[in-house]
């Protein structure tokens, strides 16, 4: 594989997108031109982010680059496993059954339920009172 040539991943979760570019290097990890630390304070996120990379056993060796957008934190934190273990997936395609196993090439769909006419959200109705 040429040096500095970066291979895209996308990623999707709740209402959060993540772009995400890898390319061989030294092992950074930049959310929007942020650390992961920084971007993601919560020690899950940030390990839920990188997962796909100590699974493939490639941390350190991989710059990652991710643009994220949408939806919270948590969100975007699963958005952007599943991109990186997209773009890997496209890097080294043996890796396929290592991924696969660990769930990072399956698209979480559970999407937040639309409020519906004359309730107060989803599913919560009006409170009853009977006198």
């Amino acid at each position: 594989m040429a040096d500095n040539k970066f291979i895209w991943g996308t990623g999707r979760r709740k209402n959060a997108i993540a772009r995400v570019r890898i390319c061989a290097g030294s092992g950074k990890f930049l959310i929007n031109n942020r650390e992961v630390k920084d971007y993601l304070p919560r020690y899950f996120w940030a390990s839920q982010a990188t997962e796909p990379l100590a699974t493939a056993g490639v941390e350190g060796k991989i710059d990652v680059f991710v643009n994220a957008h949408g939806g919270g934190l948590t969100g975007q934190a699963g958005a952007i496993r599943l991109g990186v273990a997209r773009a890997l997936l496209k890097m080294y395609p043996d890796m396929r059954p290592v991924l696969k196993k660990a769930g990072f090439l399956t698209r979480d769909s559970r999407m937040v339920e639309r409020k519906k006419v004359g309730l107060r959200g989803a599913r919560a109705n009006k409170q009853f009172s009977k006198r």
